[in-house]
């Protein structure tokens, strides 16, 4: 049992170095996975919540500061009504048209709700939503 126990902290200690090179979404994925895992299975699941964590956080990190910005400045376009709540990680309509940012190819823009969005134009998954 301690061999287990042990092998499970060194896997878990490997998951979050290697996180920590990531960026600040994995760690935090890491960590919150870790916590998870280590309620629902113990050691062994503390190290699996935390590899499963690291990829889920760092899929959704937040835009740069320069598409923020640049989305910001845009002039206001007509807004879009989606029924479902638009929130970080959902995934809007197929048929709602994006605007490329130019500067980022990997995010794309549009005004839901009266909200600016930003989306990675490839899935259509919420990334930032502005106030």
């Amino acid at each position: 049992m301690k061999k287990v126990i042990l092998a499970s902290a060194v896997v878990a200690l490997g998951a979050f170095a290697t996180a920590a090179h990531a960026d600040d979404g994995a760690v935090n994925g890491a960590a919150g996975g870790a916590v998870t895992g280590a309620i629902v299975g113990g050691p062994v699941g503390a190290a699996v919540g935390g590899v499963a964590g690291a990829v889920i956080g760092s899929a959704i990190d937040p835009p740069p500061e320069r598409v923020v910005t640049y989305v910001e400045k845009q002039p206001a376009q007509q807004s879009i009504v989606v029924e479902q709540p638009v929130v970080v990680g959902h995934v809007i309509p197929q048929d709602v048209v994006l605007t490329p940012v130019p500067e980022d190819p990997r995010y794309a823009y549009t005004i839901v709700n009266e909200q600016r969005v930003i989306v990675d134009p490839q899935t259509y998954t919420v990334v930032q939503v502005l106030q």
